[in-house]
């Protein structure tokens, strides 16, 4: 794994993780299949067969994560973003091609090696963001990838108001903002997505920042909701729908506040209070020197955790030991938690039941997702952007209630636990 350098300091995390959110929104971009698909069909002149293999490329790139996943090891998030900038670029500007009727036609091969590419760059943003946030923030990664595949889901929910307000409900102009508009959003982003010292596990305004996410996130879900049942029943002016807009683009920037936050009130969010009885002070500042007497006593829970790891693992010391004395030749393998190999991975009962429930759950659900348009076709409903955003609603609720119900009963565990 190459060494990356870290970026010290409390605020750079939760620039990292507003960065990492409109990276999030891009990474949703495959759901807006449901959206062009039927002008791509119309254009063309595909059958639905034809059309739902179109999908099925598009599904196939949207899920092969594999060599994200190993370039999240060996190079820095910069790179993987990257990579996912130039299939989100090549990929649908081929597919524009062809809806716009700039090159047509096509040959029908070349838009579904199209559609694998351009759907895939979700794999390599997506991938970028959860691992490097997921690292910044080691004591509560459930939230964390709660909220990030939260923003995930809820992308069809903002492609669908950009497409019903801003491009008019056209196609083509869709495909050319994936095309061009994503890569400026995801290039413009890079240089804050980068690894950080995580911040203090004590601090309890932590979980105040991160209820503060939540909650700009479920209020974005409901807006965006609300704005397309709107404009689907009532006619809006360009004057309305920009105002509209704007409030779509202030949700999106408040997770900002929390680093902005941070740096206006340095002072009372980085002083810490002293133990009883000591005349040691915090001084101010993200490069405070560290103290020799502890700021912070310890819980019990965290003593009970404390005693208990140093009891579990005091075999495995022994063992280690014994390995450099040559005495030992087996190594310990790791623990459910920790980092595995890939081959460990691969053999292990767990990673075999999460690729069950994931390729189950998640195929289902695009599959639906798909042929939403046919569907709504079938009842007579000619104007799909309503059922995608209620699909993204819905999406972005079990994502982001997964996150932290996982983080919860975690807590819950290790608390009954030791």
């Amino acid at each position: 794994m190459a060494k990356l350098k870290l970026k010290a300091g409390s605020r750079p995390p939760w620039v990292g993780l507003a960065a990492a959110l409109w990276v999030q929104i891009s990474a949703g971009n495959a759901t807006n299949f449901t959206l062009y698909s039927s002008a791509l069909k119309s254009v063309s002149g595909f059958s639905q067969q034809q059309l739902t293999f179109l999908g099925v490329a598009n599904d196939i790139g949207e899920s092969v994560g594999l060599l994200p996943g190993i370039a999240c090891n060996r190079f820095p998030p910069w790179t993987v973003l990257l990579v996912g900038v130039f299939a989100c670029f090549l990929g649908y500007g081929v597919i524009w091609l062809d809806v716009s009727q700039t090159i047509h036609p096509l040959p029908y091969w070349v838009l579904w090696i199209a559609l694998v590419v351009a759907s895939n760059s979700n794999a390599w943003f997506s991938t970028a963001v959860l691992v490097t946030n997921m690292r910044n923030f080691p004591l509560s990664r459930g939230t964390v990838a709660g909220i990030l595949k939260g923003y995930s889901g809820i992308s069809a929910a903002v492609y669908t108001v950009l497409y019903s307000l801003l491009l008019e409900q056209s196609a083509s102009k869709l495909l050319l903002f994936l095309t061009l508009g994503i890569p400026v959003i995801c290039l413009a982003m890079m240089y804050f997505v980068r690894p950080c010292t995580p911040p203090s596990g004590e601090d309890s305004s932590v979980h105040v920042h991160f209820v503060f996410t939540q909650a700009a996130s479920v209020l974005l879900a409901i807006y965006l909701l609300t704005v397309t049942i709107i404009y689907d029943k009532v006619s809006l002016s360009d004057a309305v729908s920009y105002v509209l807009l704007a409030i779509v683009l202030l949700f999106l920037l408040s997770p900002l506040g929390i680093p902005i936050k941070m740096t206006l009130f340095r002072a009372n969010a980085e002083t810490i209070t002293p133990l009883a009885g000591s005349t040691e002070h915090l001084a101010e500042g993200e490069g405070a020197p560290s103290q020799s007497v502890p700021l912070l006593s310890p819980s019990s829970s965290t003593s009970n955790l404390g005693s208990f790891f140093e009891s579990e693992y005091a075999s495995d010391v022994e063992t280690l030991l014994a390995e450099g004395e040559g005495a030992v030749k087996k190594k310990r393998r790791p623990r459910r938690g920790e980092d595995f190999k890939f081959r460990e991975a691969f053999i292990k009962a767990d990673f075999w039941l999460l690729w069950i429930v994931y390729f189950l759950g998640v195929g289902s659900g695009v599959t639906v997702l798909n042929n939403l348009a046919q569907i709504g076709l079938a009842f007579g409903v000619e104007n799909t952007t309503i059922l995608l955003s209620l699909f993204s609603f819905c999406n972005f609720v079990g994502r982001l209630g997964s996150g932290a119900l996982s983080e919860h009963f975690v807590r819950s565990f290790l608390i009954i636990k030791f």
